[in-house]
């Protein structure tokens, strides 16, 4: 089962180490691409002409795909390691590793090719480090242009935008049911501590999807002090994995934003299904409610879709989706993510 740590700032790895997460498939496929290309930009510099550079291609394939394959995989299987060395460690650590596996698909490759060495040992290996350094750098960057600084500054824009809109009206639904039951309108004014303590807190890493959901319970509940019979909920958690690590604030602007644009524009109302459970091996969120159209507040709406998609890419890359439909006057939005249970 994968795993990931938590930082004081998102990062696609979710530890500190700047090395990518190789266990991701996103990870895996981008550096497969990557090499390809290079391997593709090497033969085309060493072809005597054009007519030479597949063949120039595929004597580098042959050599280079099954060496990535296994470095990959080793990089995967010591993940933990190679965090536990921090970044110039594992750096050190990785050039050992591929100065091995390089003499040993070298010679591999020179028996193979008796009549022809394309390459000698010494160039090989610093094609292998130039390609490495190329992909490390590549992963590098792109993690500075998800960059936590701006993913972070999103999540507070997103915290400012729910903040006064609902605070106000949650401030007014109190107030008026403290005469007339103090009693609901204490446990109100408690859930509204408790959730605005989330929301200023620091949601940068990972945290169980259990709070989540607890945390949407709450919004819903003080909602429904404003709403009354109009807002329905209905939630199928019986399958949820209490324990999976989900990116903070990923449900409760989705809930938000159901009754915001689905709920509050309809006279009679209507009901909010959330669906959280385990599907195949992924935590599995759905949330569905009416959609009586008009584009109401639709800048807003896009922003936290927007928000959650990015954050989910920082933290999961290609292993996480999130799809949203409007179909037979509902809208769904779906967000699938791996099962991960535990920091590391």
């Amino acid at each position: 089962m994968a795993k990931l740590g938590t930082v004081a700032s998102i990062n696609q790895t979710g530890a500190a180490i700047r090395l990518p997460n190789f266990c991701n498939l996103g990870v895996m496929l981008r550096s497969l691409l990557l090499v390809n290309l290079l391997l593709v930009a090497a033969a085309v510099i060493r072809a005597p002409g054009v007519d030479g550079i597949w063949f120039e291609f595929l004597l580098y394939a042959a050599f280079g795909e099954p060496m990535l394959v296994l470095i990959l995989v080793t990089l995967c299987a010591a993940r933990r390691f190679l965090h536990a060395l921090g970044y110039v460690g594992a750096l050190a650590a990785l050039a050992v590793f591929e100065l091995s596996i390089g003499w040993l698909f070298y010679e591999a490759a020179g028996s193979l090719l008796l009549d022809r060495r394309p390459l000698t040992y010494g160039q090989v290996m610093f094609l292998v480090f130039f390609v490495t350094a190329v992909t490390i750098a590549y992963f590098d960057l792109r993690a500075r242009a998800l960059s936590p600084a701006i993913a972070e500054a999103r999540i507070q824009a997103l915290q400012a935008r729910i903040r006064p809109h609902f605070l106000y009206n949650s401030i007014n639904a109190v107030l008026s049911l403290i005469r007339s039951e103090p009693r609901r309108a204490e446990r109100a004014l408690e859930d509204l501590a408790d959730l605005f303590r989330v929301l200023m807190a620091d949601n940068r890493t990972l945290a169980p999807i259990a709070n989540e959901v607890e945390l949407a319970r709450k919004y819903l509940e003080l909602e429904s002090l404003r709403l009354g019979d109009r807002l329905k909920v209905t939630w199928r958690t019986d399958t949820m994995p209490a324990d999976a690590l989900v990116p903070p604030l990923v449900l409760q602007p989705l809930v938000e934003n159901a009754v915001y644009h689905g709920i509050e524009p309809m006279d009679s109302g209507g009901e909010i299904e959330i669906d959280v459970g385990l599907v195949a091996g992924q935590l599995v969120m759905e949330l569905k409610n009416p959609f009586p159209g008009g584009g109401r507040h639709s800048a807003g709406n896009r922003m936290a879709i927007v928000n959650i998609r990015e954050r989910l890419q920082l933290h999961f890359d290609a292993e996480a989706s999130m799809k949203s439909e409007v179909k037979d006057g509902y809208y769904r939005v779906t967000i699938r993510i791996p099962y991960i249970t535990e920091p590391g």
